[in-house]
Formats: structure tokens, sequence, C-alpha cells
């Protein structure tokens, strides 16, 4: 399955019990937004994915990001995702979810 595929909601996503992706690691705080790193196989390796949420105005707002780094394990891909939510979040704050 390519990478576009994934990025654009084609194929399957690694899950949970509750039918959302696997959260790897422990969530991230960060400049009152939560990072969870959501790494998934891809062609032998694990892609660096992850999610950023804040709750605004009572509404739990959420930002997926999916970067083309692949690792041989999924916590080096997870530590990635952790490192790259806090870089988005401290190029764009807020606008992200916008």
């Amino acid at each position: 399955m390519s990478f576009l595929k994934r990025l654009f909601g084609g194929g399957s996503k690694v899950s949970d019990n509750s039918g959302g992706e696997r959260t790897v690691g422990e969530v991230v705080e960060h400049k009152g937004f939560s990072i969870r790193a959501t790494p998934f196989k891809e062609g032998g390796q694990f892609q660096t994915c992850g999610v950023i949420s804040k709750e605004v105005d009572g509404v739990v707002k959420e930002h997926r990001f999916i970067r083309a780094d692949r690792f041989q394990s999924e916590d080096a891909a997870a530590d990635v995702a952790i490192r790259k939510g806090m870089q988005i979040i401290d190029e764009q704050g807020d606008r992200i979810f916008l």
C-alpha cells in the first residue's frame, strides 16, 4: 500500500480495541496540547505518524500528521512522532486547527 493512499484515507490503520489508531508510548503534553504517537507498519518498517489534540471552547480538536520517516522499530518511530508534534506546535500553535 502506498504512502499517499494512507495519507489520503486509503488502506487500514493499526488499531486498538476501540477501533482507533493505536497509541505507542505515553501521551505527551506540550504548551497546552496533547501529542499521541501512532506509528503504523508500512513496507516492513514503522512510519512516523501522530495526533495533536487540544480542547478549544469545550470541543476537543485533533490534527493528524504523517511523515515520510520510517524506522526499524516502533519505538523509534514513536519518539520521532513526539518530536515532530512538538515542532508543529512550536511553529503553528492553534493555527493547525484552521
